[in-house]
């Protein structure tokens, strides 16, 4: 497995780019518009000098890891040779299934299509393709480079062969794989969106603030990022559309999602990427808490 697709250059999409071009990959990255590529590059080249900073990288293999990938503005110009497709879109179903049938038109018959969903369906996601043994999640944890954990999701059809496949690959990248069954929100979102959810809850009813809940969480809980700052760095808009699947998924009204959270993804406060969420992120800032999120 040498040639890599990667369709979506937003912050999980270029992490996903950057992690494979960092481990040897040819990376091909996809996205409608080039300005998103070019943003994409220029997050993974001062990731990559952070990276050079700390001593864990040398001038030369940030350039070569640069030269690993190349970009796209359709699928059709890279699908023809590709081993692997990951997609990395938004977190909407409707969108992915017409990726996946895209992506299953134009990949070779031996290419694996893998979905980096947090939590939609991967068997929903196969049934669209005339390969769903060959399709499989990979959810990779944000911010990639750094995060070992990668969620293994197998649909009903997935194949043993191409999990051993994806499971053997993760480890290639550094990553700690594990296996997850096909279930709304699969491991990690199905814990973390209730209790992100909760403490929305608690400021809702006014428990508390923003930073004394986040700080009870940290100081209390050992958490390194209390819930409402970890949400605005997720985007809450990420955070609603999972909510929103679970509920679906599950009909347990636990998972319903807090009014405020509603309002403030309908008023366009999304966290770190709008620049506002439960906390005020100025450009300034907004590169800071970031910077220090790669320097842990």
């Amino acid at each position: 497995m040498k040639n890599i697709v990667v369709i979506g250059a937003g912050t999980m999409g270029n992490g996903i780019a950057h992690t494979f071009a960092q481990a040897g990959f040819t990376v091909n990255l996809v996205d409608l518009k080039k300005a998103n590529l070019d943003r994409a590059l220029q997050i993974i080249s001062k990731n990559l000098d952070r990276i050079i900073a700390k001593g864990n990288m040398t001038d030369e293999q940030k350039a070569n890891t640069l030269n690993n990938i190349s970009t796209y503005t359709t699928l059709e110009e890279c699908a023809a040779q590709a081993d692997l497709i990951v997609e990395a879109a938004s977190e909407n179903l409707d969108l992915k299934l017409k990726i996946f049938k895209q992506m299953d038109e134009l990949a070779p018959e031996n290419c694996i299509l893998a979905t980096n969903t947090s939590s939609i369906s991967i068997t929903k996601i196969a049934s669209v393709t005339n390969r769903s043994e060959k399709v499989i999640g990979m959810h990779f944890m944000n911010p990639v480079p750094i995060m070992k954990l990668v969620e293994i999701i197998k649909g009903y059809s997935t194949s043993k062969e191409t999990f051993d496949v994806i499971y053997e690959l993760s480890k290639t990248l550094g990553k700690v794989p594990t296996e997850v069954n096909d279930y709304p929100g699969f491991v990690a979102n199905r814990i973390l969106m209730p209790m992100i959810n909760e403490a929305i809850e608690t400021l809702y009813n006014g428990v508390a603030g923003v930073e004394e809940i986040d700080t009870v969480m940290k100081l209390g809980m050992a958490h390194p990022m209390g819930p409402l700052q970890l949400a605005d760095f997720i985007g809450l808009d990420v955070c609603l559309a999972i909510l929103n699947v679970m509920h679906d998924g599950f009909k347990n009204p636990k998972y319903a999602p807090n009014p405020l959270l509603v309002n403030m993804v309908t008023a366009g406060k999304l966290g770190v990427k709008s620049g506002e969420g439960f906390y005020d992120y100025a450009e300034s800032r907004k590169a800071e808490k970031v910077s220090k999120m790669f320097a842990k």
